[in-house]
């Protein structure tokens, strides 16, 4: 039982340590709006998303008014829309199209993203869905609200290495689409391995195949509040430190749910998952990095790093199971470049470099998130990139990603803006190395022996 005696507990938390719900999301199915004719489709569409969504933003706003919790987003994911415009969709602009109409929905109903431009071809790709990555960057131009992503990849499946090699290029062509905004297209972008159909979070959020007509999903984040909790255990063997982040993580994960619960019951619909993910803010005090320094690190990079953040995602996913039945999505600690303050000092500081992030992705949540890279890197050492991070998917049966900004114009030593919760980053060197002739041999990565499990 949820009762106000534990929503007052955290007024410190959220008035003191940057405590929020992140998002609150509706996942729409969108299978019943397959059409043919992609008018109707993107008819269907419109109507379905605007009629289920239309109470969100306000549902959103009463539970503010009504608990002091702040709800940062509001967002909506809907059905891959590679599976939905396989029918309609002849061609790039047919794809375009829906975009557009996602976009059009977004701003209709007033929330701050939606996601589902999107196609799982992890195995192989329809005809369709290499229409919609192709038509990527042209989408991410001609719309502000749409997130898009594709799964590449899972340990049952392998790693579908003409995805990755395409993915790479569609990712330079993005950077060069919206050159004029410093390649902000690329942060509306990702691509996973093991992708969950129930993750509320952006830019990867898409309603599986496997999920009801509509769900709620809700994702809570609060590293201030972790790195208090941190604090308070200076000097405390790593017992002790474990139990402190899990007694945070539970405490948490419970406002979550009471959110949760209270949005689903206002909105008629079912209640899906809590997503206890420490997601950053370029706000100060709202940073995984602070978390670790906290540890006692120097800065992040340093020795220790990557067990330190093994510690952080363990005990984060530890509380939030005790706090609610049902805790999915990617739930653990995000370690995005761009929007936590302190990761973009480790890499100034010359702390932190692009290998060792990817060393800290084996342990965390998400991967290689909100990087900045010089525009003139290749689209295969971009697909490489990718491929390291897929694998280690791939290997550890765990969801990795990647979000990765070639910053056409920009190079070493320089910064980029984006603004708002995308922050700012200063653009990290590459290995200079090529990968080409690896990148250049197709086909699929088998998967590993572990996956054999029928």
């Amino acid at each position: 039982m949820i009762n106000l005696f534990e929503v007052n507990e955290t007024n410190k938390m959220i008035e003191q340590e940057n405590l929020d719900v992140r998002t609150i999301t509706i996942g729409i199915s969108l299978i019943d709006c397959i059409d043919a004719n992609i008018d109707i489709l993107c008819q269907n569409i419109y109507k379905k998303i605007t009629t289920v969504a239309a109470d969100l933003v306000k549902t959103g706003e009463n539970i503010e008014k009504k608990y002091g919790i702040p709800i940062v987003n509001k967002r909506i994911s809907v059905t891959p829309i590679g599976l939905i415009g396989a029918s309609a969709c002849h061609t790039c602009d047919d794809f375009v199209k829906i975009a557009k109409t996602l976009d059009q929905c977004a701003r209709q109903v007033g929330v701050n993203f939606i996601g589902g431009y999107s196609a799982i071809v992890s195995k192989g790709m329809t005809k369709a869905e290499k229409l919609l990555i192709q038509s990527i960057p042209q989408a991410m131009k001609e719309t502000e609200l749409v997130c898009s992503s594709v799964n590449v990849g899972s340990t049952k499946t392998g790693i579908n290495m003409d995805a990755v090699k395409l993915i790479g290029e569609i990712i330079k062509e993005t950077a060069s689409f919206t050159k004029e905004q410093d390649s902000i297209g690329c942060a509306k972008f990702v691509v996973f391995c093991n992708a969950p159909d129930d993750n509320p979070f952006m830019a990867g959020a898409f309603h599986g195949v496997s999920e009801t007509d509509a769900i709620i999903n809700v994702g809570v984040s609060g590293p201030g509040v972790v790195r208090k909790a941190i604090q308070s255990a200076r000097g405390k063997d790593f017992g002790e430190l474990c139990e402190t982040v899990k007694k945070t993580a539970f405490k948490i994960t419970r406002v979550g749910q009471l959110v949760a619960r209270e949005a689903s019951a206002a909105l008629n619909i079912p209640f899906g998952i809590i997503d206890l993910s420490l997601a950053p803010t370029p706000a100060i005090g709202d940073s995984i990095a602070d978390c670790l320094t906290e540890m006692g690190l120097e800065r992040v990079g340093a020795p220790g790093t990557t067990a330190a953040l093994a510690i952080l995602n363990d005990q984060v996913k530890k509380g939030g199971v005790m706090a609610s039945s049902y805790v999915g999505g990617l739930s653990g600690a995000f370690i995005p470049v761009s929007e936590d303050q302190g990761m973009i000092d480790a890499v100034e500081a010359g702390a932190l470099t692009l290998e060792k992030l990817e060393a800290m992705t084996c342990v965390c949540s998400v991967g290689l998130d909100m990087i900045a890279i010089p525009g003139k890197t290749s689209a295969k050492t971009i697909a490489g990139i990718i491929a390291d991070e897929m694998a280690i998917g791939m290997i550890n049966q765990k969801t990795t990603a990647v979000r990765i900004i070639p910053v056409i114009g920009k190079d070493v030593g320089e910064k980029v803006e984006f603004g708002g919760l995308l922050g700012y980053a200063p653009i990290m060197p590459v290995n200079p190395f090529s990968c080409d002739e690896f990148i250049d041999r197709g086909g699929r990565i088998p998967a590993p022996i572990h996956s054999f499990k029928n």
